[in-house]
């Protein structure tokens, strides 16, 4: 970072959000306090292992913000007229992300001893420090929910991964046993899955797979748990019905792709798939892994008896 020669406007900074409402003359009084500073394409501006004292206003270019490594995948951008550093200017601690600027920049910079007096003049200028606090935090909420969400999430076929059936398990697992509930599990395999990719290609199987998530879906309630296993394999948690009950939805959902027998798809008409069915009830004490083995049983049951059916 180095010095750099600019040359205020005092209209143009009175349209960032920064000086939103801020009188002309405490904008005056702030600006005798920043200096000028260009940065170059890929210059770490800020870092968690370096403290930082200045809040930056950026004028030109854009900067990226890194969680964790610089190898990791950006999580935002700033653009002009943002603020960077903001946090850790105000409670003095480390940064909590890498901010490096993407091509040649230039940005205001303000010692954090300069804006406190400067807050004490101008209120206005407080406030608006205060909301861009506010929206920073609400912006790494969203990030922090849609991770969890990703994580959790097949990208195929949007159904719940085997990450999130070993978490919603163990909630199941235990209010069923607090309210003496039956919980029980069916697990799914698209009968001759190899064969339809090798005859229709590998991305209609992915096809059919999201139909084959899509059909369930819609035929469950919300407190029911559809995963993608793995492969072409689903598993769901039924919580609070029994064995007859819960072979009465297997039944239903193997039917739906039953009589599915072709469907649209991106790249055309393409023949519906049919599923096998392994049903298992959770047993006292049971672990995730006694009842799958004990519904993949009953599956493999199910293909010895011809497939498109349901057992268990």
């Amino acid at each position: 970072m180095k010095n750099a020669t600019w040359q205020a406007d005092l209209q143009e900074l009175r349209h960032l959000r920064l000086f939103n409402n801020v009188a002309a003359s405490s904008i005056n009084q702030l600006l005798k306090e920043f200096r000028a500073c260009d940065l170059e394409p890929g210059e770490v501006l800020l870092s968690p292992f370096n403290r930082n004292q200045y809040l930056y206003l950026l004028l030109k270019g854009q900067l990226k913000v890194y969680l964790g490594s610089l190898d990791s995948q950006a999580v935002s951008t700033l653009k002009v007229g943002d603020c960077a550093g903001e946090i850790s200017f105000i409670d003095n601690e480390h940064p909590s992300a890498y901010v490096v600027a993407t091509d040649s920049c230039c940005v205001l910079r303000l010692h954090r001893e300069s804006l406190f007096n400067l807050f004490q003049q101008s209120p206005e200028l407080m406030q608006n420090m205060l909301e861009l606090l506010c929206d920073r935090v609400r912006k790494g909420n969203r990030i922090i929910v849609d991770s969890e969400q990703t994580a959790n999430i097949d990208a195929l076929t949007g159904a719940y991964n085997r990450r999130w059936l070993e978490r919603i398990f163990e909630r199941e697992s235990t209010r069923s046993a607090f309210n003496e509930k039956p919980l029980c599990m069916l697990m799914l395999d698209v009968d001759h899955f190899k064969a339809y990719n090798d005859q229709h290609g590998h991305l209609a199987g992915d096809y059919a797979l999201c139909l084959v998530a899509h059909t369930l879906r819609n035929q469950l309630r919300p407190k029911d748990s559809l995963t993608r296993f793995g492969g072409e394999e689903f598993v769901i948690l039924l919580p609070e019905i029994g064995r007859e009950e819960a072979h009465s939805i297997g039944e239903r959902l193997r039917q739906a792709l039953h009589h599915a027998s072709s469907f649209h798809s991106p790249i055309g008409v393409l023949p519906g798939v049919t599923v096998s069915i392994g049903l298992a009830q959770m047993q006292p004490k049971d672990s995730l892994q006694g009842l799958i083995a004990r519904a993949d049983s009953a599956l493999y049951q199910a293909k010895q008896q011809g497939r498109d059916c349901i057992c268990g």
